[in-house]
Parts: structure tokens; sequence; C-alpha cells
């Protein structure tokens, strides 16, 4: 049996505060931090570099018309995870450390806490305890699913739609 090698990833961009890192065996994209971050902290403003009006993989929904691409761009490296470390404030447009962060850590967020419906819902690798499977909008997901995440003021009102 031959052993496996394994392919220390690539650091592809420098931003500072993060670095893109390349997964040379399957081309995978992560967004690691460089510095400490704790609860709370804001890590870095973003806006619009686009608007659509529709969602994409690519976007965030920041209301019921609007779906962006980050600007930073950089900041589209950041992958899903059931145990986030960070979130998208879309009312400030601040991305914030839910929990402390240490140099080394990859960003993640979890996409319903911006998403009211998916353009492609998937399949969840992240192997976190808490994982709930098949990722989806917030419009798809249990009240106990979301009650144990932080999200956007958007997902929090339609959720108070529906519920009334």
């Amino acid at each position: 049996m031959a052993a496996t090698t394994f392919h220390a990833p690539i650091v592809t961009g420098n931003y500072g505060f993060a670095e893109i890192h390349k997964l040379p065996d399957s081309n995978h994209h992560l967004l690691v931090s460089t510095k400490v971050f704790q609860e709370n902290e804001v890590i870095s403003g973003f806006g619009a570099k686009e608007t659509h009006s529709s969602p994409s993989r690519y976007t965030v929904q920041v209301n019921e018309q609007a779906h962006i691409i980050l600007q930073p761009e950089f900041l589209q490296y950041m992958n899903h995870s059931c145990n986030p470390n960070a979130f998208f404030n879309t009312t400030t447009m601040e991305l914030l450390a839910l929990k402390p962060i240490a140099p080394g850590d990859e960003f993640t967020f979890f996409y319903p806490s911006t998403e009211w419906v998916m353009a492609e819902p998937f399949l969840c690798s992240c192997g976190e305890a808490n994982c709930i499977g098949t990722i989806k909008g917030a419009k798809e997901l249990t009240k106990d699913v979301l009650q144990r995440y932080r999200l956007t003021d958007f997902i929090q009102h339609k959720l108070q739609q529906i519920n009334h």
C-alpha cells in the first residue's frame, strides 16, 4: 500500500489580517487569519463590489432584492461551517468575530445566517459535531437549528414575517 502524500497549503494572497490558502490536492481555497481577534471584534469592514437581484454561490444577501459580491474580494474565500467563527453583519457592513480567532485559524461563517434562499444548496462537510447536513437557505431550516446561530437583521426580519 502506497503512503499518502500531503501537500502543504500554498499561500496565494496576503491581505494583512488574512491570507488565502490553496490546498494543492483539491484546489480548495481557505481564508486564514494572520492575527488574533477577540469575540465581537471587527475583523474587517466590507461593501459591495457588485449588486445582483438574485443569489449566486458568490453573493451575500443583504436584503430582499440585493445580493452582493463582496469588496474586499478576498472575503469570498470564507467557507461555511456549522460552528462558525465569523459573522457578516449586513446592517453595519462589518465582519465580526463570533469567538476568539488565532493566527492560522480558517475564517468561516454559517451561510444561512445571510441567505434566505440559497442558489446552490450543498451537502456540508465541515465535520463539526453540530453539523446540520444539507446547507440551504434560512427559509428551509427549522427554528431549533436557526436559534443556535447569529443571523443578520434581514434574516431575523424574514423569520418574524413568517411567524406572524
